[in-house]
């Protein structure tokens, strides 16, 4: 455990961020819990309101500790999300452009317009013919440097706008969405679902007319757009739907094939997902995202310099004890909690006096 002393703790620690709520939602529902914490900034027990250690008004707000995160998950993903603390946050670059690792569950015979499970029904493909085999044949074409051309449902900016206004809104492109070079270092089907073993479902909700037109606009004249494929027609629902096994109600139940990738900064894995839909004929997007390691930080460690992560549980129920009432928290013989016990466990100091 670093020693640390009486001013602002100046530090990167890793969380294992949950699948549902925005990166920056974390952050925010964390920064009262670390700024009310003296490990961090000290300073903060003389600012609070009417020294309520867990009340701060608007004026006190300044007083909250300075974080940052070293990239940002999609609300779905879960996994590692590594955090900077005060001059910490000048650290966090690194981890934007680091080998990041990830596992994802992938559902065929449907396209989302967002690649992924939050968005909604574009288009229906056929899966049938689908097995393990076939997917892993055209793996080999997505290792190593490759092209790859971000969903236009991303928040990249093109001429200060976010591409997915353009979508939305119905705005064209102003041009192509540029490819960017990525490296996949290793790629591997690690499971096979057939269709009655999970439960994943094609999202019920499909892009209306109006939507597609939208869509439609924002990509017209660009030819060989990454967006293009979703407002292909439909094709036969027959081809696309497994019924030898009587199926209920005629309702598809594809496979999905789960993928383990290391992989460099920029990275889209939705899209690799989606590309190999794409490659093997039907469909794919993302219905799981799990981002097992983002440069030393791990959910599983393995090497003497690999980083744990602190569970989102931890901070969970230390939210509510500081919602309730802070002071009657459990303290160790140092004044330390719980949570903050488990990352001084796992932080890593940053001296800024050491900073280039």
């Amino acid at each position: 455990m670093p020693k640390v002393g009486s001013s602002t703790v100046n530090c990167l620690f890793g969380i294992i961020k949950p699948s549902g709520p925005a990166s920056m939602s974390v952050v925010n529902s964390l920064k009262p819990l670390l700024s009310s914490s003296s490990l961090f900034y000290a300073e903060n027990l003389k600012s609070k309101k009417g020294g309520n250690s867990k009340k701060f008004s608007k004026r006190s707000l300044k007083h909250m500790i300075k974080i940052g995160t070293g990239g940002t998950l999609d609300p779905l993903a879960d996994g590692v999300l590594v955090l900077g603390i005060g001059e910490g946050t000048k650290q966090l670059g690194k981890f934007l452009d680091c080998v990041k690792e990830y596992q994802t569950t992938c559902l065929l015979g449907c396209e989302t317009d967002t690649y992924d499970s939050q968005g909604i029904r574009v288009r229906e493909a056929p899966w049938s013919h689908v097995t393990r085999t076939k997917i892993e044949q055209v793996l080999d074409s997505f290792r190593g440097e490759i092209m790859q051309t971000p969903p236009i449902f991303s928040a990249l900016k093109m001429d200060g706008r976010p591409l997915y206004e353009y979508a939305r809104e119905g705005i064209p492109l102003p041009k192509p969405i540029p490819p960017r070079k990525v490296t996949v270092h290793s790629l591997e089907v690690v499971d096979w679902l057939e269709g009655h073993s999970h439960q994943y479902q094609w999202p019920e909700k499909t892009m209306s007319a109006t939507a597609k037109q939208k869509l439609k606009q924002a990509v017209a004249g660009i030819t060989g757009s990454a967006s293009s494929t979703a407002l292909d027609d439909d094709p036969d629902p027959k081809s696309s739907t497994d019924d030898t096994d009587g199926g209920d109600d005629d309702k598809p139940h594809p496979p999905a094939f789960i993928l383990k990738m290391t992989v460099s900064g920029g990275t889209y894995v939705r899209s690799i997902a989606h590309d190999i839909g794409h490659a093997v004929g039907s469909a794919a997007y993302v219905v799981t995202l799990t981002r097992l390691r983002q440069g030393d930080f791990t959910l599983s460690p393995e090497k003497d310099r690999d980083k744990s992560c602190v569970p989102w549980e931890v901070f969970e129920q230390a939210i509510k004890e500081n919602e309730n009432d802070e002071e009657t928290a459990d303290k160790d013989e140092q004044g330390h909690r719980k949570w903050e016990n488990e990352v001084l466990d796992k932080l890593v100091l940053y001296e800024p006096s050491n900073s280039s």
